[in-house]
Formats: C-alpha cells, sequence, structure tokens
C-alpha cells in the first residue's frame, strides 16, 4: 500500500489518499483506491506558509521546512486511522511537499524549483520510506518540472477513441490532452494560468480570513464582471505563450492580488463581489482560450475536471459555456474524486520511482528525455518498501 500526499498551490490543506498499486509495468498498472481524506490546514498554518513564502527568508523556511515535514508526518497517520488500517502496512509514501517558488526556463536562464517539506521528517515520524521532489529531476534536464500529473493522467483516463482534456484546477490550473488509448499519439500538456489562486485570496482580504474560498462559487455568483478589468488581466503574457509552460504562485498568487486592490480600491461588498466574479471569470476564460488555441485544434471528445475548482458551480458552469459543445464532468464521473486525484497520482508516480520507470512527458514539460522522477529516503531499517522487480 501506497499514501499519496499532495499540498497544493491553493494552500488549503494536506490531501492524502492510501491506495494499492501494483504492476511491473505502466501497462501493467493496477490500483485501487483505500482511503482518502483531506487535513485543512488551521489560519495559523495557512498563514506561516503564506509567511513563508512571501518572506524569502532563510530561517523561516529552513523552519517551515520541517513543521511542513511533521504536518506531512501527521497526515499519514491520520489517513491511517481512518482506514483502519497499521501504519506498519504501508509501504511507501509518495509526497509533492508545498511549492514556495517556481522559476520556469527561458532561453539564456536556467529554471528551478523549490517544494519543501522534510521527507526525512516523515519517514522518521512513520518509518515508511518517502519519495519525495518529483520535479527537480525534469528541471535538471532543461524541464519546466511541471505539469508532472499527465503521465499518470494517461495511466489512468486514456480511453480507447476518446480525446480527454483532464484539468486540473487547484491553484493553479493545468491541462493534459490525453488522446485515445493505443493510439500512439503524443500527449500535449501545459499549465494554463490561475486555478483558484486568485479567487482565494480575495475571498481572504474581502472578508479579513474568515473564509478562505468561495464555497460552492456563491460569492461570483453576486458579482459582476468587470469587463474592462478582465480584458486587461487577459493581456498577460503567460496566456499566449506557447507551451511547453508553466506558471506558479508568484505570477498568478498574492502579489497580483495586491497589485489589483490597489488599482481597483473596493470599498464595499458590491465591489469585492464583482472583483471575486471577475477573477472567477478569468480563470474560465484562461482555461477556454487555452483549448481554443491549443487543444480544440487537435481534437477534443470531453473535458474532465479535478481539483477543488470542480466544487466550483459558478466556475465550471462557465467553462462549460465557454467551451460548449464539448461534455464539462468532474473526475467523480469515473470513480475519483476532484480532491484525490493530485494525491493519487504522487502515489503512482511514488511506485514508478520505486520500479525505475521514467514517468515524465518531455512532450508537456520541455526535458531532454525520459527521466525517473523523486529521490527517495529511507525508512527505518527493514521497514516498508516495495520490490523493483
Amino acid at each position: 500500500m501506497i499514501v499519496g500526499l499532495m499540498t497544493g498551490t491553493s494552500l488549503d490543506g494536506i490531501d492524502a489518499v492510501l491506495a494499492e498499486v501494483d504492476g511491473g509495468t505502466v501497462d501493467q498498472l493496477e490500483w485501487r483506491l483505500i482511503r482518502s481524506a483531506t487535513i485543512e490546514h488551521s489560519a495559523e498554518r495557512r498563514e506561516a506558509i503564506h509567511h513563508g513564502i512571501a518572506s524569502g527568508d532563510a530561517a523561516t523556511l529552513c523552519m517551515l521546512d520541517a513543521d511542513l515535514g511533521e504536518w506531512l508526518a501527521q497526515a499519514v497517520h491520520e489517513l491511517c486511522q481512518r482506514a483502519d488500517v497499521e501504519i506498519e502496512a504501508v509501504d511507501l509514501v509518495g509526497s509533492h511537499g508545498q511549492t514556495i517558488w517556481h522559476v520556469p526556463p527561458t532561453e539564456g536562464r536556467r529554471g528551478s524549483t523549490l517544494q519543501i517539506g522534510s521527507a526525512a521528517r516523515i519517514a522518521e515520524r512513520t518509518g515508511i520510506p518517502v519519495v519525495s521532489d518529483f520535479r527537480a529531476r525534469d528541471v535538471a534536464a532543461g524541464g519546466h518540472g511541471a505539469p508532472l500529473v499527465p503521465w499518470v493522467d494517461r495511466a489512468l483516463f486514456a480511453a480507447p477513441g476518446r480525446v480527454r482534456a483532464l484539468q486540473n484546477l487547484g491553484g493553479i490550473g493545468n491541462v493534459s490532452r490525453v488522446p485515445p488509448k493505443g493510439s500512439g499519439e503524443p500527449l500535449l500538456a501545459f499549465d494554463t494560468g490561475p486555478g483558484n489562486s486568485l479567487i482565494d485570496a480575495v475571498v481572504g482580504l474581502s472578508t479579513d480570513g474568515r473564509l478562505t474560498y468561495d464555497r460552492d462559487g456563491i460569492l461570483a455568483a453576486r458579482g459582476e464582471v468587470e469587463a474592462a478589468l478582465l480584458d486587461e488581466l487577459l493581456q498577460h503574457p503567460f496566456f499566449s505563450q506557447e507551451p511547453p509552460k508553466s506558471t506558479g504562485r508568484e505570477t498568478f498568487g498574492r502579489p497580483l492580488v495586491q497589485r489589483l486592490v490597489e488599482v481597483v480600491e473596493p470599498e464595499g461588498d458590491r465591489d469585492w463581489l464583482d472583483l471575486i466574479a471577475t477573477l472567477t471569470e478569468l480563470t474560465a476564460r484562461s482555461v477556454a482560450d487555452a483549448y481554443a488555441r491549443w487543444l480544440i485544434p487537435l481534437g477534443l471528445d470531453e473535458v474532465i475536471v479535478t481539483g477543488g475548482g470542480a466544487l466550483n458551480p459558478t466556475l465550471m458552469n462557465r467553462i462549460a459555456a465557454l467551451v460548449d459543445p464539448l461534455p464539462v464532468v468532474d473526475s467523480s464521473t469515473l470513480g475519483i474524486r476532484p480532491t484525490e486525484k493530485e494525491a493519487l497520482a504522487f502515489a503512482i508516480l511514488a511506485w514508478a520511482h520505486v520500479k525505475g520507470i521514467p514517468a515524465n512527458v518531455p512532450e508537456a514539460t520541455g526535458a531532454s528525455g525520459l527521466r525517473v522522477l523523486g529521490s527517495l529516503t529511507p525508512g527505518w531499517s527493514g521497514k516498508g518498501g516495495i520490490s523493483n522487480q
């Protein structure tokens, strides 16, 4: 059994899954989801992460790395308790870690990416081997290190005779165009832009931290889109950049929201609601425009959405309207809840690491070739592990 842990750019908590993963090759991959859980961050933890990212202070980040490791280890224990599974029965943990900063490669500049959440602490507190730092090897090979989930998207969701767009809406949005199973057609994947990051930041500011996200899209539904502001935001150069491409909260996060608030100067509830509605429309438009530019011309049959944004009916309805007549559904229609997919992906990527299976997609990340992803931190002596045979 493998535990997958995802701490995404939305900073809302830790998504954890417990799954059985088996098979000697990706073509033989078999999996069964046993239990999932979302362990929400307290307000204090969220603020500690925000402060660590914003400050860039070495001492702060050093301690945050240790704290995140402890919280992730606690999540493993809590998940096992909920599943009524002894922790000794878990063979492996795959932990994405918390992204602190992401620098995509550009012409003349190497890329770099930093995820923290001490794997050593997870291994020490649980005794289980931990695979972590999945993005670094792809970046070292000249890639963006993102998106990383497309390899799993193809393994889990490829279907005979159908082209699927797997759209994740976490803090940042990313999409995988998964060709028909067995077609041999290359996979296309890239970040589409903001997912929930801008929406969440404005909700937090407008409610003085009482709310951290727009539950059910209710706030956006009460506002009106400011067309001029939306048009200005859509001029961001990222949206017209050709894939492969990646982005992060450093581009679509709190700093951008703070600049917007300074310009818009919202004074009452109506102004804040309009800003939330506008940023919700920005996410929907960035997704739909990316499809129109790069996916639909190649052929597309349906859109399957994962991540917290899939639980926002206002956002989902706008995406569906903008890409009509393509059907837009969330991943629960295929047996995986929207909040489970990313954590499950890192459980499977951990399995691939132990099996020595390359799991990046160079045509999506821009890496110079296939690479085995992640680094392994051993558990206690003789504890856990999966055979690489």
